[in-house]
């Protein structure tokens, strides 16, 4: 249980950093589809889909401008190290997914990989408010991974 947290409006420098790290597979996928690229379906998921968009802006939004006050000075802590581990994790499926392997493994990593990358950052800056959308992404998001390439 949070006691005594203060937030207050801000910008943070590396929640950017972190939003934008995250997204440039996804802009190089937007430019240059993959060979294989099933990830370009039509969604059977689009109410899922709907409040999965919500939450990523409001996901956005509280990692860029509420900053607790209580935070530390970014550092390498566990958090920060699992971050970058699921990161770094992310990339490698995506370098599996341009490579043609769309089995459900890189899937599931795709998926998982940079809600978890924004779960472990949000988690290291004390910022339970952006946990809230961050979760909610993560479980739509998983919902929509599952039910149109996987099942």
């Amino acid at each position: 249980m949070i006691k005594n947290t203060k937030y207050k409006i801000g910008f943070d420098i590396w929640g950017l950093s972190t939003i934008i790290i995250i997204m440039i597979p996804n802009f190089i996928w937007f430019a240059v589809p993959a060979a294989n690229d099933i990830l370009r379906g039509e969604s059977i998921t689009k109410t899922v889909d709907v409040i999965a968009s919500i939450c990523q802006v409001l996901m956005v939004m509280s990692l860029c401008i509420f900053i607790n006050e209580d935070r530390k000075k970014i550092s390498f802590t566990r958090f920060i190290m699992a971050a970058i581990i699921c990161c770094l994790l992310y990339f490698l499926c995506w370098i599996l997914y341009y490579v043609s392997v769309t089995n459900a493994i890189v899937i599931l990593g795709l998926i998982i990989f940079p809600c978890l990358t924004f779960l472990f950052f949000a988690i290291d800056r004390k910022n339970m408010i952006a946990v809230i959308p961050i979760s909610i992404f993560m479980v739509c998001h998983l919902i929509y991974g599952i039910v149109n390439y996987i099942i």
